[in-house]
């Protein structure tokens, strides 16, 4: 019965971990870590887990190989569609419409579309 009680713990930690960072992934900072640590929490009891972070970690490897060979050009392209994709979740999520408020800009163009 221990046994099963840590395999679901280990289960529902590691797959929380592994779902934040999953949705951090495209943002500044430590989305991919966070993936891998989730894996990791994970790969303790399911080789499934360990099988994919291993996968994962030779994939993310070669991305970032792949990356640092292109021209500064394509780089910039990536980089630019990143800071683009936290803009625009932010403007959904309501970020700058709050900063709006409490700034008291008027600025209704900031708001989400989804909070009207």
């Amino acid at each position: 019965m221990k046994q099963k009680t840590k395999k679901i713990g280990v289960g529902i930690v590691g797959g929380i971990v592994l779902l934040a960072g999953i949705v951090m992934i495209p943002y500044p900072g430590p989305g991919w870590l966070v993936v891998f640590a989730g894996l990791g929490i994970l790969s303790t009891e399911f080789e499934w887990a360990k099988r994919t972070l291993h996968y994962a970690k030779g994939k993310y490897d070669a991305w970032q190989l792949w990356l640092k060979s292109q021209s500064p050009v394509l780089r910039a392209v990536f980089w630019i569609l990143t800071a683009l994709v936290v803009v625009v979740t932010i403007w959904l999520l309501n970020g700058y419409g709050i900063l709006n408020q409490l700034l008291g800009l008027g600025w209704d163009w900031v708001q989400s579309p989804f909070i009207r």
